[in-house]
């Protein structure tokens, strides 16, 4: 399938059927710690990037299979870019819901709020996620490295109405890297706007996967809850959670029980092709994947993904001291390279 993964076993929504609303990368931004890589389209103009009804056909074909269908938690949009930039989202939403009956979550980086057509096509979604980063320009220019027509103030607007119209969930996901964003002037800048949000929940996140740029660096666990401490007493009663992988691994652990899926032979190329496309989306270690698609023992899930590596399929990087494969990637396009070159003190 082109534009539906998984079920991945999301850190904050359980047993998430992914729908990518594109078949390439197309965003309005060209951040650093991005884990899917290089975008193809560098544009920040809404269009029909990919038929609505392919995109509705693949979801048909899956709720085909009941019992698959009542494994998942929820339907995650999301896109190999910035998913509000599809034209079409409102009707594939509405489409969705019939389909599934499952709670409908939207990932957004969050620029695109500030225009009405947005806001009316996310009116049906059950939890919408959308990121803020920074809300000091030369942050945000260093870090998410945004379109040329994009505006902040205009992004931080829009983020406020929307959280005061929608009627569903919000949590706003903060993602901090080394350098870029976490100095006393961004912390204390969170800390003027929040009061103005009304979200459910702030969820902070570093990079943990292999980024973008290797420069991408995260921070450390201490300054993250001090951040959470910080925000706690501006809003006292929304929640503060942590997205790293370390606090949450027993959440995953528990996601996972009971859910087991049989692997035969005869269905070693579609979960090939499965992992495959999973990868393209998000970078996985082999315990990650191993997870989802319960391949076997360590020995063969790694000597799976070899396989893969040989094909050319997956690309295998070092992050940390984990070992993290990934779809190929190449270098960051040229309108990014030329409006954000890569000079870290812009």
């Amino acid at each position: 399938m082109k534009h539906i993964f998984g079920p991945v076993n999301s850190r904050r929504l359980g047993r998430s059927l992914g729908i990518d609303l594109f078949t390439e990368k197309i965003c309005n931004l060209n951040c650093i710690y991005c884990e899917v890589g290089a975008n193809k389209q560098f544009t920040s103009l809404r269009n029909f990037h990919a038929p609505i009804e392919a995109i509705t056909a693949e979801m048909v074909d899956f709720c085909a299979d009941k019992k698959q269908l009542e494994q998942i938690d929820v339907v995650t949009i999301t896109a190999s870019g910035e998913p509000t930039l599809h034209s079409g989202l409102g009707k594939i939403v509405q489409r969705f819901k019939e389909l599934t009956g499952k709670k409908i979550v939207v990932l957004t980086n969050g620029t695109t709020l500030h225009d009405k057509d947005v806001r009316l096509d996310l009116e049906q979604v059950d939890i919408v996620v959308p990121s803020l980063d920074s809300v000091l320009g030369k942050s945000f220019r260093r870090l998410n490295r945004p379109h040329p027509d994009l505006d902040l103030d205009a992004i931080i607007e829009g983020l406020i109405i929307f959280s005061k119209e929608f009627k569903g969930s919000i949590w706003l996901e903060i993602l901090f890297a080394k350098g870029f964003n976490d100095t006393e002037d961004d912390v204390e800048a969170f800390c003027r706007i929040l009061p103005q949000l009304k979200v459910d929940r702030i969820q902070l996140n570093t990079v943990a996967r292999p980024p973008l740029e290797q420069y991408a660096k995260p921070v450390s666990h201490d300054f993250l809850q001090t951040v959470a401490e910080r925000f706690s007493q501006i809003q006292s009663s929304i929640p503060v959670e942590f997205l790293t992988e370390q606090k949450n691994k027993k959440i995953q652990t528990d996601v996972l029980e009971n859910r087991p899926v049989e692997l035969t032979k005869d269905r070693i190329e579609a979960v090939q092709e499965k992992i495959v496309s999973m990868l393209k989306r998000r970078p996985c270690t082999a315990d990650d994947i191993n997870k989802v698609f319960h391949v076997g023992s360590q020995n063969e899930i790694e000597m799976l993904l070899e396989l893969l590596i040989r094909a050319g399929d997956v690309e295998k990087t070092m992050h940390g001291d984990k070992s993290y494969y990934h779809g190929k990637r190449t270098g960051v396009n040229e309108v990014a390279r030329k409006n954000y070159p890569g000079n870290r003190d812009l």
